[in-house]
């Protein structure tokens, strides 16, 4: 049986080569040794030759150097600088997301070379630039608002709040139902699995507060939140701390009205509010709660019947409560390390 060398790996090609080589040496006829092997007649020779001429260095394995790139290195480099941190649309594409062929018609437009999607993959992972799903940002996020809040204004609360003896708590909401989509399960191609869940629907509404140093509040509530609700929950939040508290939180309807305002002057310094910059939800490390609840809580396992789902979420909140490393833990992400000394 005929054998195609090309199809043999690096390795058994050298194995191959050295205990051919190694036969006729021993006595054995070069015809008789590489029919043994099934690979074509005159290969042997040409490693007998190279035996001869390099000794056993030369029969080593030797990766293929590929053709030529058609980018050099500093190109390569450069359309890194291209895509990191910006937009095809700057440079007149009518899409917003990089695609190899994105890729592959820019560098054609830059530098006059063509090349083909698959060999912009590859340069493209030797750049470590992989594909990724985007984070979506508001069009009406201010840019210089959050370098305002994470380069000066946090800082300077951060050490007024040192100074004063205060805590900083971030604060945050968030609703949960039980009919939320489920995650991803395995199951045979072309028969969707099925998850028995409750099909009656409940929801609750969340709130809590975190600190860097781990400590955790939450109550939960059905109601709509508005200024009057508002106001009951972060009493129940004060209620027998000594400490004053810089509460920070974002911009809802019922965080900032004049009663909410009022209620904050009633305390006389022991509660202070501090707004986050509009549509920038990732510089709150309490979001860091839901996501949790929602990779690790109630969404990941369904509701059996006659569940409740308010003691669910209960449950869950309480247990990230009782894990004061896991609440110091959402301080670490980057979007929220401007926190942190």
């Amino acid at each position: 049986m005929r054998i195609d060398g090309r199809t043999l790996s690096h390795e058994a090609s050298e194995t191959i080569r050295r205990l051919a080589v190694q036969r006729v040496k021993d006595g054995e006829r070069p015809s008789d040794v590489i029919k043994s092997f099934g690979l074509c007649r005159t290969t042997i020779y040409k490693w007998l030759e190279a035996d001869r001429g390099g000794g056993e260095e030369a029969l080593k394995a030797r990766k293929h150097p590929g053709p030529e790139p058609k980018l050099s290195p500093t190109q390569k480099l450069k359309v890194r600088k291209w895509i990191n941190g910006k937009d095809p649309r700057q440079y007149g594409f009518d899409f917003g997301l990089w695609t190899r062929q994105i890729v592959a018609d820019l560098v054609e437009e830059k530098f006059g070379i063509q090349i083909g999607v698959t060999a912009v993959g590859r340069f493209l992972a030797e750049l470590d630039i992989t594909p990724q799903k985007p984070l979506r940002r508001a069009y009406e996020r201010d840019p210089v608002a959050i370098e305002q809040w994470t380069q000066r204004v946090f800082p300077q609360l951060r050490a007024r709040a040192k100074r004063s003896g205060a805590k900083i708590f971030f604060l945050d909401e968030a609703g949960v139902r039980s009919d939320q989509v489920l995650g991803r399960t395995w199951g045979i191609r072309g028969e969707t699995p099925e998850v028995s869940t409750s099909g009656k629907r409940q929801s609750v509404n969340a709130i809590s507060a975190v600190n860097a140093r781990g400590e955790f509040w939450y109550e939960t509530y059905t109601e709509r939140l508005n200024a009057t609700r508002f106001i009951e929950l972060v009493s129940h939040f004060m209620h027998r701390r000594k400490q004053p508290v810089f509460l920070v939180l974002d911009r809802h309807p019922a965080h900032i009205a004049k009663s909410v305002a009022a209620y904050v002057q009633s305390l006389k310094g022991r509660l202070e509010l501090h707004f986050l910059p509009g549509y920038a939800p990732e510089l709150n490390p309490d979001e860091f709660v839901w996501n949790h609840l929602r990779q690790q809580g109630v969404s990941k396992t369904p509701l059996r019947q006659n569940e409740s789902l308010k003691k669910r979420v209960e449950s869950d909140l309480a247990e990230v409560k009782s894990r004061p490393r896991l609440v110091r833990s959402f301080f670490r992400a980057p979007s929220v390390a401007y926190t942190t000394d």
